[in-house]
Protein backbone atom coordinates (compact mmCIF):
# COMPACT_ATOMS: atom_id res chain seq x y z
CA UNK A 1 0.00 0.00 0.00
CA UNK A 2 2.78 2.43 -0.88
CA UNK A 3 0.61 4.25 -3.43
CA UNK A 4 -3.03 5.06 -2.67
CA UNK A 5 -5.61 5.18 -5.41
CA UNK A 6 -2.85 5.03 -8.00
CA UNK A 7 -2.10 8.66 -7.13
CA UNK A 8 -0.66 9.34 -3.65
CA UNK A 9 2.78 7.83 -3.05
CA UNK A 10 3.54 7.45 0.67
CA UNK A 11 7.10 8.57 1.39
CA UNK A 12 7.66 9.14 5.12
CA UNK A 13 5.54 8.76 8.21
CA UNK A 14 5.55 12.10 10.02
CA UNK A 15 2.96 11.57 12.75
CA UNK A 16 1.07 8.87 14.58
CA UNK A 17 -1.89 8.97 16.97
CA UNK A 18 -4.32 6.65 18.63
CA UNK A 19 -6.47 6.06 15.54
CA UNK A 20 -4.43 7.39 12.62
CA UNK A 21 -1.04 8.12 11.16
CA UNK A 22 0.08 10.91 8.85
CA UNK A 23 2.46 10.44 5.93
CA UNK A 24 4.42 12.91 3.88
CA UNK A 25 3.34 11.88 0.38
CA UNK A 26 3.53 12.93 -3.26
CA UNK A 27 0.54 13.58 -5.48
CA UNK A 28 1.59 11.91 -8.75
CA UNK A 29 -1.20 13.59 -10.74
CA UNK A 30 -0.56 17.20 -9.74
CA UNK A 31 3.15 16.65 -8.93
CA UNK A 32 3.08 18.24 -5.48
CA UNK A 33 3.80 17.22 -1.88
CA UNK A 34 0.78 16.46 0.31
CA UNK A 35 0.03 15.00 3.71
CA UNK A 36 -2.04 11.82 3.85
CA UNK A 37 -3.86 10.87 7.04
CA UNK A 38 -4.46 7.10 7.17
CA UNK A 39 -7.01 5.79 9.63
CA UNK A 40 -5.42 2.84 11.38
CA UNK A 41 -7.08 -0.52 10.59
CA UNK A 42 -8.50 -2.64 13.36
CA UNK A 43 -10.16 0.22 15.23
CA UNK A 44 -13.75 0.10 16.44
CA UNK A 45 -16.03 0.48 13.45
CA UNK A 46 -18.11 3.14 15.18
CA UNK A 47 -15.06 5.35 15.63
CA UNK A 48 -13.48 4.95 12.19
CA UNK A 49 -16.26 4.02 9.77
CA UNK A 50 -15.78 5.13 6.18
CA UNK A 51 -19.00 7.12 6.36
CA UNK A 52 -17.89 9.03 9.45
CA UNK A 53 -14.43 9.84 8.07
CA UNK A 54 -15.93 10.93 4.74
CA UNK A 55 -18.29 13.28 6.58
CA UNK A 56 -15.37 14.74 8.52
CA UNK A 57 -13.38 15.26 5.34
CA UNK A 58 -16.32 17.01 3.69
CA UNK A 59 -16.69 19.33 6.68
CA UNK A 60 -13.00 20.21 6.72
CA UNK A 61 -12.89 20.69 2.93
CA UNK A 62 -15.36 23.58 3.27
CA UNK A 63 -12.75 25.63 5.11
CA UNK A 64 -10.60 27.95 3.02
CA UNK A 65 -8.51 30.15 5.28
CA UNK A 66 -4.82 31.15 5.45
CA UNK A 67 -4.50 29.65 8.95
CA UNK A 68 -6.13 26.30 8.11
CA UNK A 69 -4.34 23.37 6.47
CA UNK A 70 -6.67 22.60 3.54
CA UNK A 71 -8.25 19.23 2.79
CA UNK A 72 -7.74 18.15 -0.83
CA UNK A 73 -9.22 14.67 -1.20
CA UNK A 74 -10.72 11.59 0.44
CA UNK A 75 -10.43 7.95 -0.51
CA UNK A 76 -10.24 4.38 0.71
CA UNK A 77 -7.60 1.69 0.35
CA UNK A 78 -7.88 -2.08 0.73
CA UNK A 79 -4.59 -3.43 2.13
CA UNK A 80 -6.16 -6.86 2.54
CA UNK A 81 -9.46 -8.47 1.54
CA UNK A 82 -12.35 -7.21 3.64
CA UNK A 83 -10.31 -4.40 5.22
CA UNK A 84 -11.22 -0.93 3.95
CA UNK A 85 -8.97 1.87 5.23
CA UNK A 86 -10.15 5.47 4.74
CA UNK A 87 -7.65 8.27 4.20
CA UNK A 88 -7.73 12.06 3.93
CA UNK A 89 -5.35 14.03 1.69
CA UNK A 90 -4.36 17.42 3.11
CA UNK A 91 -2.10 20.37 2.47
CA UNK A 92 1.42 19.65 3.66
CA UNK A 93 2.26 22.51 6.04
CA UNK A 94 6.04 22.94 6.21
CA UNK A 95 7.45 24.20 9.48
CA UNK A 96 7.69 23.17 13.12
CA UNK A 97 4.86 22.39 15.48
CA UNK A 98 4.07 24.62 18.41
CA UNK A 99 4.64 21.55 20.59
CA UNK A 100 8.26 21.43 19.43
CA UNK A 101 8.74 25.12 20.23
CA UNK A 102 7.26 24.69 23.70
CA UNK A 103 9.77 21.99 24.63
CA UNK A 104 12.17 24.85 25.35
CA UNK A 105 9.70 26.55 27.67
CA UNK A 106 7.28 29.44 27.46
CA UNK A 107 7.20 31.76 24.48
CA UNK A 108 7.71 35.50 24.63
CA UNK A 109 4.24 36.81 25.44
CA UNK A 110 4.03 38.77 22.17
CA UNK A 111 4.69 35.64 20.13
CA UNK A 112 2.30 33.60 22.27
CA UNK A 113 -0.47 36.16 21.73
CA UNK A 114 0.15 36.34 17.98
CA UNK A 115 0.11 32.55 17.62
CA UNK A 116 -3.15 32.29 19.55
CA UNK A 117 -4.66 35.18 17.57
CA UNK A 118 -4.09 33.23 14.36
CA UNK A 119 -5.38 30.01 15.91
CA UNK A 120 -8.49 31.94 16.98
CA UNK A 121 -8.92 33.28 13.45
CA UNK A 122 -8.80 29.74 12.07
CA UNK A 123 -11.39 28.65 14.63
CA UNK A 124 -13.57 31.66 13.79
CA UNK A 125 -13.62 30.56 10.16
CA UNK A 126 -14.53 27.01 11.20
CA UNK A 127 -17.20 28.13 13.64
CA UNK A 128 -18.72 30.42 11.01
CA UNK A 129 -19.23 27.26 8.92
CA UNK A 130 -20.74 25.41 11.88
CA UNK A 131 -17.62 23.27 12.36
CA UNK A 132 -15.92 22.46 15.67
CA UNK A 133 -12.29 21.28 15.65
CA UNK A 134 -12.39 19.24 18.92
CA UNK A 135 -8.61 18.76 19.26
CA UNK A 136 -6.91 22.15 19.54
CA UNK A 137 -3.45 21.53 21.05
CA UNK A 138 0.21 22.44 20.37
CA UNK A 139 0.82 19.38 18.20
CA UNK A 140 -1.96 20.54 15.86
CA UNK A 141 -0.54 24.04 15.42
CA UNK A 142 2.19 24.37 12.80
CA UNK A 143 4.41 27.45 12.75
CA UNK A 144 5.36 28.14 9.13
CA UNK A 145 7.32 31.01 7.53
CA UNK A 146 4.02 32.63 6.50
CA UNK A 147 2.20 32.15 9.82
CA UNK A 148 0.19 29.61 11.78
CA UNK A 149 -1.52 26.61 10.23
CA UNK A 150 -4.08 24.74 12.32
CA UNK A 151 -3.84 21.05 11.44
CA UNK A 152 -6.04 18.01 11.71
CA UNK A 153 -9.58 19.10 11.17
CA UNK A 154 -9.91 15.35 10.56
CA UNK A 155 -11.96 14.88 13.73
CA UNK A 156 -13.89 18.08 13.11
CA UNK A 157 -17.64 17.78 13.50
CA UNK A 158 -20.73 19.90 12.91
CA UNK A 159 -21.44 22.05 15.95
CA UNK A 160 -24.00 20.42 18.23
CA UNK A 161 -23.87 17.07 16.44
CA UNK A 162 -24.32 13.97 18.62
CA UNK A 163 -21.10 12.16 19.44
CA UNK A 164 -20.94 9.09 17.19
CA UNK A 165 -17.91 7.52 18.83
CA UNK A 166 -18.39 4.36 20.93
CA UNK A 167 -19.33 4.59 24.59
CA UNK A 168 -16.31 5.25 26.79
CA UNK A 169 -14.32 7.04 24.07
CA UNK A 170 -13.97 10.82 24.35
CA UNK A 171 -12.58 12.47 21.23
CA UNK A 172 -9.76 14.91 21.87
CA UNK A 173 -6.67 15.27 24.06
CA UNK A 174 -7.46 14.97 27.80
CA UNK A 175 -5.60 18.06 29.03
CA UNK A 176 -7.44 20.27 26.51
CA UNK A 177 -10.96 18.90 26.93
CA UNK A 178 -13.68 21.21 28.21
CA UNK A 179 -15.66 19.94 31.22
CA UNK A 180 -18.79 19.39 29.11
CA UNK A 181 -16.84 17.19 26.68
CA UNK A 182 -16.10 14.79 29.52
CA UNK A 183 -19.84 14.29 29.88
CA UNK A 184 -20.07 13.51 26.14
CA UNK A 185 -22.26 16.50 25.46
CA UNK A 186 -22.49 17.59 21.78
CA UNK A 187 -19.43 19.52 20.62
CA UNK A 188 -19.83 23.29 20.42
CA UNK A 189 -17.48 26.18 19.57
CA UNK A 190 -17.22 26.86 23.32
CA UNK A 191 -15.32 23.58 23.71
CA UNK A 192 -12.72 24.78 21.21
CA UNK A 193 -12.44 28.02 23.19
CA UNK A 194 -11.66 26.10 26.38
CA UNK A 195 -8.84 24.35 24.50
CA UNK A 196 -7.64 27.73 23.24
CA UNK A 197 -7.47 28.95 26.85
CA UNK A 198 -5.30 25.96 27.78
CA UNK A 199 -3.15 26.61 24.70
CA UNK A 200 -2.70 30.31 25.53
CA UNK A 201 -1.87 29.50 29.16
CA UNK A 202 0.72 26.90 28.05
CA UNK A 203 2.32 29.30 25.55
CA UNK A 204 2.61 32.03 28.21
CA UNK A 205 3.86 29.84 31.08
CA UNK A 206 5.34 26.68 29.58
CA UNK A 207 2.98 24.45 31.59
CA UNK A 208 -0.66 23.40 31.84
CA UNK A 209 -3.06 25.37 34.06
CA UNK A 210 -3.61 22.42 36.43
CA UNK A 211 -1.56 19.85 38.29
CA UNK A 212 -0.04 16.95 36.38
CA UNK A 213 -2.30 14.43 38.11
CA UNK A 214 -5.46 16.11 36.83
CA UNK A 215 -5.50 14.15 33.55
CA UNK A 216 -6.33 10.99 35.51
CA UNK A 217 -9.06 12.86 37.33
CA UNK A 218 -10.42 14.07 33.99
CA UNK A 219 -10.95 10.57 32.63
CA UNK A 220 -11.68 8.85 35.92
CA UNK A 221 -13.75 10.82 38.39
CA UNK A 222 -14.90 13.38 35.77
CA UNK A 223 -13.75 16.13 38.08
CA UNK A 224 -11.30 18.81 37.04
CA UNK A 225 -9.21 20.82 39.43
CA UNK A 226 -9.87 24.52 39.04
CA UNK A 227 -7.33 26.02 36.61
CA UNK A 228 -4.51 27.80 38.39
CA UNK A 229 -4.51 31.60 37.99
CA UNK A 230 -2.18 32.92 35.32
CA UNK A 231 1.00 34.12 37.05
CA UNK A 232 2.27 37.66 36.68
CA UNK A 233 4.04 38.05 33.32
CA UNK A 234 6.02 41.22 32.81
CA UNK A 235 4.38 43.43 30.20
CA UNK A 236 1.41 41.15 29.51
CA UNK A 237 -1.69 43.32 28.91
CA UNK A 238 -4.53 42.76 31.33
CA UNK A 239 -6.98 41.97 28.51
CA UNK A 240 -4.93 38.91 27.53
CA UNK A 241 -4.96 37.54 31.08
CA UNK A 242 -8.70 38.20 31.31
CA UNK A 243 -9.34 36.47 27.98
CA UNK A 244 -7.37 33.42 29.12
CA UNK A 245 -9.33 33.29 32.38
CA UNK A 246 -12.68 33.50 30.58
CA UNK A 247 -11.70 30.81 28.08
CA UNK A 248 -11.02 28.46 31.00
CA UNK A 249 -14.41 29.03 32.62
CA UNK A 250 -16.39 25.90 33.48
CA UNK A 251 -19.54 27.55 32.11
CA UNK A 252 -19.44 27.51 28.28
CA UNK A 253 -21.58 30.67 28.20
CA UNK A 254 -18.84 32.65 29.95
CA UNK A 255 -16.20 31.82 27.33
CA UNK A 256 -15.60 34.35 24.55
CA UNK A 257 -16.30 33.52 20.92
CA UNK A 258 -13.42 32.67 18.61
CA UNK A 259 -14.15 35.83 16.65
CA UNK A 260 -13.85 38.01 19.74
CA UNK A 261 -10.68 36.23 20.87
CA UNK A 262 -9.08 36.76 17.45
CA UNK A 263 -9.95 40.48 17.51
CA UNK A 264 -8.72 41.06 21.06
CA UNK A 265 -5.45 39.15 20.66
CA UNK A 266 -4.65 40.63 17.25
CA UNK A 267 -5.24 44.15 18.52
CA UNK A 268 -2.87 43.63 21.46
CA UNK A 269 0.09 42.84 19.17
CA UNK A 270 -1.08 44.98 16.22
CA UNK A 271 -1.33 41.88 13.98
CA UNK A 272 -3.54 41.19 10.99
CA UNK A 273 -5.86 38.21 11.13
CA UNK A 274 -8.50 37.00 8.69
CA UNK A 275 -11.93 36.48 10.22
CA UNK A 276 -15.47 36.17 8.85
CA UNK A 277 -16.87 39.70 8.83
CA UNK A 278 -20.55 38.77 8.73
CA UNK A 279 -20.64 38.94 12.52
CA UNK A 280 -17.70 41.24 13.12
CA UNK A 281 -17.77 44.85 14.27
CA UNK A 282 -16.32 47.59 12.02
CA UNK A 283 -12.64 47.18 11.32
CA UNK A 284 -10.39 48.42 14.10
CA UNK A 285 -6.91 49.93 13.92
CA UNK A 286 -4.55 47.40 12.38
CA UNK A 287 -6.36 44.45 13.88
CA UNK A 288 -8.45 42.79 11.18
CA UNK A 289 -8.25 42.15 7.47
CA UNK A 290 -11.09 40.22 5.88
CA UNK A 291 -11.68 38.89 2.37
CA UNK A 292 -15.43 39.15 3.07
CA UNK A 293 -15.46 42.96 3.14
CA UNK A 294 -15.59 45.14 0.04
CA UNK A 295 -12.96 43.77 -2.35
CA UNK A 296 -11.97 47.10 -3.86
CA UNK A 297 -11.35 48.63 -0.45
CA UNK A 298 -9.27 45.73 0.93
CA UNK A 299 -7.42 44.24 -2.05
CA UNK A 300 -4.17 46.17 -1.54
CA UNK A 301 -4.10 45.56 2.22
CA UNK A 302 -4.78 41.84 1.75
CA UNK A 303 -1.85 41.55 -0.62
CA UNK A 304 0.49 43.09 1.95
CA UNK A 305 -0.84 40.77 4.68
CA UNK A 306 -0.50 37.61 2.60
CA UNK A 307 2.79 38.36 0.85
CA UNK A 308 4.67 40.14 3.64
CA UNK A 309 7.98 39.02 5.14
CA UNK A 310 8.24 35.60 6.80
CA UNK A 311 7.13 35.37 10.41
CA UNK A 312 9.87 34.99 13.02
CA UNK A 313 8.84 32.51 15.73
CA UNK A 314 11.92 32.74 17.93
CA UNK A 315 11.58 33.39 21.64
Amino acid sequence: MRTLGGRYRLEQRIGIGGMSEVWRSHDLVLDRPVAVKLISPGQDEGATSVERIRDEARSAARLVHPNVASVHDFGTATPMPGCEVPYIVMELAEGETLAAHLRDGALDWRIAVRVCAEVSAALAAAHAHGIVHRDVKPANVMLTPSGVKVLDFGIATPAGAPDRTPDGIVVGTPAYLAPEQLDRQPATPAADMYALGVLLYYCLTGRLPYAASSTTQLLGERQRQAPEPLPEIDGLPAEVADLCRRCLADDPLVRPSSLMAALVLAEVVDARVYVPMLAAPPRQRGGVVSPWTDRAATEATEAVALDGPPTAWGG
